[in-house]
């Protein structure tokens, strides 16, 4: 019998609980509160900025208080501004899209592939323009995107390329880590992400001016030394958040290597199963973060809505939720009029022309409606947990014409609320 209708769940044991810490991670904390330096002058901050960018193949670090002023500052940095165009995925985090109307300048919003959830090269080639000035690749729930696509349309094209790879800490593909692909890199370490610190978010580059803009930018528009400032913002990392950091490094390694071994499992066993779809990888692919563990689910093939299947797994003891709506349908592009609310008046290329409200990108809406979410500290367990997340499918597809009668809420969550 279904749990969702009263029966014995799948499983009742927890999952690995998230963030992991230990006595490591206190005594993280105390030196840094014991030092006296908790901000400006600290050690900790440069060694977590030369770490980090190290572990990912980069030469210049530069951290900052959250990961979506780190795309504001790269963008400003990139010399992108009001009028400019970037290019940025429909399925997507809406800071994505938020970071570009921060800086004046137009998301250009195109579909996905819908195998990956990653941008679609050819629709980003479709949609360059005159005014394009940089693409936004995304490495959704921790999946690399198609790199050498993007950087081969950016170097055709003069088009600076900055990653969003929020979610993709330690992912590789092609031989080097992601972010220090395109022309700058940014991650986020906020309280969900695989690495965290509650806060917080880094710049990766190998451009050496580049990287001294986002540390100007950040840092109130100093430089130091004789360099006239720019208008900057205090967007700083703290030592405490530093210090947490470097602490929390020490596991990233393993954690990456548990996640992407369990995930490749989950994705051969739940194959396997009518109507379950999970997302592919390149073959380049060497590693995937899993921040997210996502499949399609086919309600045609099943006879069950998408949010009943959700509830029915989630009431089987397997933690899940719906993923984004397209980023067009975001509140902050939809209002009741056909314009963004977010719009900057007298723009040389109004947000005005962009009707988000009238967009379509069907695989973009295809993957709202049908995309099941894991979250990464499912696949911090065992194998017989991963083998708990596949019973449960399996019971439910076998008990799919009762759970098609089951009296759900009919309204499962969507994940996207937890980020930042």
């Amino acid at each position: 019998m279904l749990a969702l209708s009263g029966g014995a769940p799948v499983r009742t044991r927890p999952f690995p609980s998230w963030p992991v810490w230990d006595h490591t991670d206190e005594e993280a904390l105390l030196e840094v509160l014991r030092s006296g330096m908790w901000g400006l002058g600290g050690s900790k901050v440069p060694e977590f900025e030369n770490r980090f960018a190290a572990y990912h193949g980069a030469k210049y670090g530069v951290a900052a208080c959250n990961g979506t002023v780190t795309l504001q500052v790269a963008l400003t940095a990139l010399g992108v501004g009001p009028g400019d165009e970037v290019i940025v995925p429909g399925y997507t985090f809406v800071a994505t899209g938020a970071a570009v109307l921060h800086v004046g300048a137009i998301p250009v919003i195109v579909d996905i592939d819908p195998d990956t959830y990653n941008i679609d090269p050819e629709a980003v080639r479709s949609a360059i323009t005159p005014r394009t000035k940089c693409i936004i690749p995304v490495h959704v729930g921790g999946n690399p995107a198609d790199m050498d696509a993007i950087m081969a349309l950016a170097e055709e094209h003069g088009i600076a390329v900055l990653e969003d790879a929020a979610q993709a800490h330690g992912a590789r593909i092609g031989g080097r880590g992601v972010g220090s692909i395109g022309h700058i890199g940014s991650f986020s370490f906020q309280a969900t992400k695989n690495l965290n610190a509650g806060e917080g978010g880094i710049l990766i580059t190998d451009d050496e001016e580049l990287a001294a803009l986002c540390r100007a930018y950040r840092n109130c528009g100093r430089f130091g030394g004789a360099r006239e400032p720019v208008l900057g913002w205090d967007f700083r990392l703290t030592e405490f958040q530093a210090g947490l950091l470097l602490s929390q490094m020490n596991r990233l390694e393993e954690q990456t290597r548990r996640r992407d071994e369990n995930g490749r499992y989950l994705a051969e066993q739940l194959r396997t199963v009518p109507g379950i779809r999970p997302l592919k990888r390149l073959d380049s692919v060497e590693r995937h973060a899993y921040h997210l563990f996502i499949f399609r689910f086919s309600a045609e093939e099943w006879g069950v809505s998408l949010d009943l299947f959700i509830e029915a797994l989630a009431a089987e003891g397997i933690p899940c939720s719906r993923g984004y709506v397209p980023l067009y349908r975001d509140p902050l592009f939809v209002t009741s009029g056909q314009s963004c609310p977010a719009a900057w008046p007298g723009l040389p290329n109004s947000l005005e022309q962009r009707a988000y409200r009238r967009m379509h990108l069907p695989n973009a809406e295809r993957a709202s409606e049908e995309a099941v979410w894991i979250p990464h500290y499912v696949l911090l367990g065992s194998r017989d947990d991963m083998d708990d997340v596949v019973e449960a499918v399996r019971k439910l597809y076998n008990h799919r014409e009762a759970l098609a009668k089951a009296r759900g809420s009919g309204k499962a969550k969507r994940y996207a609320g937890l980020e930042g």
